[in-house]
């Protein structure tokens, strides 16, 4: 399992300069899955999202309601895997008033009735 680095780069940042940024991170300290880090493309079409305030232990909650409440009620269904994006700097900022946009990549739900094969 790789860890990606999802944080809608600048078309400008390529490859190399991720190499040079890890490579500059391990001289200093090594921490333990930087071998792991990628750059990887987000093409991820149509979203929910919401912005969470508050500590990042209280998100499941919301997540919960996207996928079980919101998504289906809105005839969407979920089409790949959740992401964050962290707006707040946890080193700095305190728990209760971190701020991560939560998204959520979707399609149109096809119901048996749309599907001219049935």
């Amino acid at each position: 399992m790789g860890l990606d680095l999802d944080d809608h780069d600048p078309d400008w940042i390529d490859q190399s300069m991720v190499d040079a940024a890890v490579a500059r991170t391990a001289a200093k300290a090594r921490p333990v899955r930087l071998d792991e880090l990628r750059l990887a493309p987000l093409s991820e079409g149509r979203c929910v999202q919401t912005l969470h305030v508050g500590s990042f232990d209280d998100e499941a909650e919301v997540l919960a309601r996207m996928h079980d409440e919101f998504v289906p009620d809105h005839g969407l269904r979920m089409t790949g895997k959740h992401h964050e994006i962290y707006l707040s700097d946890a080193r700095r900022v305190a728990p209760a008033k971190l701020r991560t946009i939560l998204r959520q990549p979707v399609s149109l739900a096809r119901s048996v009735a749309d599907d001219p094969a049935t």
